[in-house]
């Protein structure tokens, strides 16, 4: 019995380090080493992290999950994610385990790999103003992007993806009293 608990562990263990490989926020901040020069390793302490902080609170709520991950993001990646899809993810995957359906924790396990894009995430340059001094705690805003087999609702939920011509913020477009022109990309 001992043994069936173990592998339903290390298969919890295996799905939740999956789910964390394949979401965006994290590969971006690995890829352009916003947790340093061990951004890689930090990454994988993560999942191990995650699955510890699951299995030592039984009756975690999805706040709870999406609070614990936004301060890891924070404090190791020095990132401030706001992705709500992560959080469920888990949270069904753990409830998956309290059941001990492996059958289930496996099909997430494998629908998640299966699902998991590259992404790529360029700086978007904005204008300063007069009374910009460059200050050292701004924030830099970004465009994500997926590459393969992904879309934008896996991504970016909170973008319509009936929407084939996305808008982008051009530096020449931010006019002197604070607006911004959107024109869509050609």
């Amino acid at each position: 019995m001992a043994g069936a608990g173990e592998d339903a562990r290390a298969l919890f263990g295996a799905g939740v380090r999956a789910a964390l490989e394949a979401w965006p926020a994290l590969q971006i901040a690995v890829e352009n080493g916003f947790g340093g020069v061990q951004s890689q390793e930090k990454a994988e302490w993560l999942g191990g992290a995650v699955e510890d902080y699951f299995i030592r609170n039984a009756d975690l709520e999805l706040e709870e999950v999406e609070d614990f991950l936004g301060e890891l993001m924070t404090n190791e990646f020095d990132t401030v994610v706001e992705d709500g899809t992560l959080p469920q993810q888990l949270r069904t995957m753990f409830q998956h385990f309290q059941k001990g359906d492996m059958a289930a924790l496996r099909e997430m396990a494998s629908h998640i790999t299966q699902r998991k894009s590259k992404v790529t995430a360029t700086a978007l340059e904005t204008a300063r103003g007069p009374d910009d001094r460059g200050d050292t705690d701004s924030v830099e805003e970004m465009e994500v992007t997926a590459t393969t087999g992904a879309t934008t609702e896996s991504i970016c939920p909170q973008l319509e993806a009936s929407d084939p011509n996305p808008q982008t913020i051009k530096e020449e477009d931010i006019v002197e009293d604070g607006w911004t022109i959107v024109r869509r990309k050609k």
